[in-house]
């Protein structure tokens, strides 16, 4: 009997709609080849060891006549944590294409405008996924940044949001909609990445503890859902190398599907 056959009661069964999406299907021998990424964060060492060739632009945000433009960037990346991220993602998916927007300044910090204005130009420039291990607790950017989102879901760019370190919901990680939400865990394996459906934030990937690129070619251990974020970039540059046409929710969907599997396996064991 085929499984479209099988009824309970007085209702026909689904099949596992599921199933047929795996690992090996998605992303089985890719590298994340010609997949652009956009980090936008404190900037990227480009001449760290681990980096070296893979990132393809950087440009940085200045304010011109109370505008905020962009530039290109030669300053680097005095915080760290944009290449903390760029590290994680190249490790998994090391044939990608990075592309820097400093929206950050030497603390790690930058106005809410800024961050705006970053996440504008990666959009516009059409970049495949777009990294933020950053947000904003202020609700001035509640509504413009829900905005931003709706139009990057609609350019078929899929962002990623690592959500606030402290209990406060930060934005735009909680508009998690439109775009893929992260917090961290203390697995070691990303590929084995969990799902909270019906969460707000919805992904859970490492996060602690996680060894990755510094500024000056130097790596460092670092906790925080910031570095949760790029795991699950990472994953998805495998994806859209195999599937470049993916929308956000097809994508979000292939991460809903093997995130099942990985549940049931661990049950399993």
């Amino acid at each position: 009997m085929a499984r479209s056959d099988v009824r309970r009661g007085n209702k026909t069964a689904l099949p596992n709609l599921w199933e047929t999406i795996t690992p090996e299907m998605v992303w089985q021998g890719r590298t994340g080849r010609g997949v652009r990424v956009a980090v936008v964060d404190s900037g990227i060492d480009a001449l760290h060891p681990a980096l070296k060739g893979k990132v393809k632009d950087s440009v940085e945000a200045a304010i011109d006549g109370g505008r905020v433009t962009f530039r290109p960037s030669k300053t680097g990346d005095a915080a760290g944590h944009g290449t903390a991220c760029a590290g994680i993602i190249t490790t998994l998916a090391p044939d990608v294409e990075l592309y820097s927007v400093k929206v950050l300044g030497a603390n790690a910090s930058g106005s809410g405008d800024m961050f705006l204005a970053g996440l504008d130009y990666a959009i516009k420039q059409k970049m495949q996924v777009i990294n933020l291990s950053l947000g904003t607790t202020k609700p001035q950017y509640h509504g413009p940044l829900h905005d931003l989102l709706d139009m990057a879901y609609h350019a078929g760019c899929i962002v990623v949001a690592a959500a606030n370190n402290l209990p406060q919901p930060s934005f735009p990680s909680i508009f998690s909609s439109s775009l893929v939400s992260v917090v961290k865990d203390d697995s070691s394996d990303p590929f084995k990445f969990g799902y909270r459906y019906g969460e707000v934030i919805e992904i859970v990937a490492p996060g602690v503890q996680v060894r990755t690129t510094w500024p000056g070619g130097g790596y460092r251990q670092l906790t925080g859902n910031s570095f949760a974020c790029p795991h699950v970039v990472g994953i998805i540059a495998l994806i859209m190398e195999a599937y470049p046409d993916l929308t956000p929710f097809q994508v979000k969907t292939i991460l809903y599907a093997i995130a099942l599997q990985n549940r049931e396996e661990s049950t399993q064991k």
